[in-house]
């Protein structure tokens, strides 16, 4: 058994296509407590993460491994993301969770790191904002804060 299958079968993974599926945040949180190996991803832009937050990781003695999948200011894909994060984890079974704001960037992260070899990547669904609720605002119906998940902001 591959680590891909353990993992989708000890934890509770939505299929996807082009990478190994979804998880609600409160999943990955429970991988990167469990898989000393695991590693999350950030993909959001720098401003995100200084004015709106990261994940907070201390509790499980890690920290989110921050790298645009878009470049601020003119959001255009960062051509260095693949050759950038191989370059910093060897293991190609490594489980890696991918998160942005909502779940799209990320999504197309896990693709992205599928295709270069990749076995275990892993979308956070609904990412670290969440959906827009009926007010089109982010944060109160679904994401990495919504779900009460450890976050701090700089």
């Amino acid at each position: 058994m591959s680590k891909d299958n353990k993992i989708t079968e000890t934890y509770e993974v939505s299929p996807a296509a082009g990478y190994a599926g979804d998880v609600a945040p409160k999943t990955a949180w429970k991988i990167l407590s469990e898989r000393s190996d695991a590693i999350l991803i950030d993909v959001r832009t720098r401003p995100e993460w200084n004015f709106v937050g990261v994940a907070d990781l201390a509790s499980v003695s890690k920290k989110p491994a921050l790298l645009e999948w878009q470049v601020f200011p003119s959001m255009q894909p960062n051509p260095d993301f693949v050759s950038a994060l191989a370059g910093g984890v060897a293991d190609k079974d490594t489980p890696l969770l991918f998160l942005c704001r909502s779940g799209a960037r990320s999504a197309a992260a896990a693709k992205a790191m599928t295709a270069a070899g990749y076995g275990t990547c892993l979308n956070i669904a609904d990412g670290f904002e969440g959906p827009l609720d009926a007010q089109s605002k982010r944060g109160s119906s679904g994401g990495w804060k919504a779900s009460g998940l450890p976050w701090r902001q700089s």
